[in-house]
C-alpha cells in the first residue's frame, strides 16, 4: 500500500481531542474530533415520554445526526436526507445498549450531534462523543436527585475502517474513505464486545480475511479511543 495521506501506520488512530462542557445549557456537550472530524454532541434532558414509550414503563434514549452547512467544501444544504436519518438511528441503537431503559425511569434524553467538520469517520465520532454527553445527563439526574442509581450498563464506543488499495486500514480519513474498497464501522462496549458492526462492499465482495482483518483493526482502534479518553 502507498504511504498513507497524513503518514500514519495502517493500524493508527488519528488524534482524538474532547472537550467537555462547551455549551451551556444542555444537561451534557462534548466536542469530540478524530483528527479533522469534528462534532458536537449535546444531551437534553425531558420528562415528556411519546406515549408508547410511557405506557411500556421506561425511559428512552435517542439521537438527531446533522451535517452543518460548513462542515464540507461547497456548503452543504440543511435538510437532512436518508443518510443522516440512518445515522442517527444507527446513533440511537448503539447509546440505548449504553442503558438500562426501565432504571432511567421516565426520562428521555436525547443527543443532538452536529458535523462541524466532516473528514471521514463522523457516525463513529458522532456516537463516541453522543456517549459522553449521555454520561453527563445521567449524573446530572443523580446530582439533581432524579435518579438514586445509574442507568448506564456499558462504555460505548466507535471505530471505522475500511480497505484501501487491498490494505485494511483503520480510521479512515476523507482522502481514503473515498476510494475504499470496502468501509464498515464499528460499536464495541469498553470490554470489547460488538454491539453492532456496518460493512459495505463499495464495488465488488470482499473476503472474510478482510473482515477479520478489519475486526482486529478495529480492536486495537478501541483501545487507543479508551486511552485518550
Amino acid at each position: 500500500m502507498k504511504t498513507r495521506p497524513d503518514g500514519r501506520t495502517t493500524g493508527e488512530l488519528r488524534p482524538v481531542h474532547v472537550r467537555t462542557g462547551v455549551q451551556k445549557d444542555p444537561a451534557g456537550s462534548v466536542e469530540i474530533s478524530f483528527g479533522d472530524t469534528v462534532v458536537l454532541c449535546a444531551a437534553s434532558i425531558s420528562d415528556k415520554l411519546p406515549g408508547w414509550i410511557a405506557k411500556a414503563g421506561h425511559g428512552w434514549v435517542t439521537a438527531e445526526y446533522a451535517m452543518l452547512p460548513g462542515a464540507v467544501p461547497g456548503r452543504a444544504g440543511r435538510n437532512p436526507g436518508g443518510r443522516a436519518k440512518e445515522i442517527q438511528r444507527l446513533i440511537g441503537r448503539s447509546l440505548r445498549a449504553a442503558i438500562d431503559l426501565e432504571a432511567l425511569g421516565q426520562y428521555a434524553i436525547t443527543i443532538d450531534c452536529d458535523v462541524l467538520q466532516a473528514d471521514g469517520g463522523t457516525r463513529v465520532a458522532s456516537i463516541t462523543g453522543g456517549y459522553l454527553a449521555l454520561t453527563q445527563a445521567i449524573d446530572k439526574l443523580l446530582a439533581e436527585g432524579k435518579l438514586k442509581q445509574s442507568p448506564l450498563k456499558h462504555h460505548v464506543l466507535a471505530v471505522s475502517c475500511a480497505m484501501v488499495d487491498g490494505q485494511a486500514v483503520l480510521d479512515p480519513c476523507y482522502d481514503e474513505d473515498h476510494r475504499a474498497e470496502v468501509d464498515m464501522n464499528f460499536v464495541f462496549t469498553a470490554d470489547g464486545r460488538l454491539v453492532e458492526v456496518q460493512g459495505t462492499a463499495e464495488g465488488e465482495p470482499f473476503a472474510q480475511k478482510d473482515l477479520l482483518a478489519m475486526l482486529e483493526l478495529a480492536k486495537q482502534g478501541i483501545e487507543q479511543i479508551k486511552t485518550a479518553l
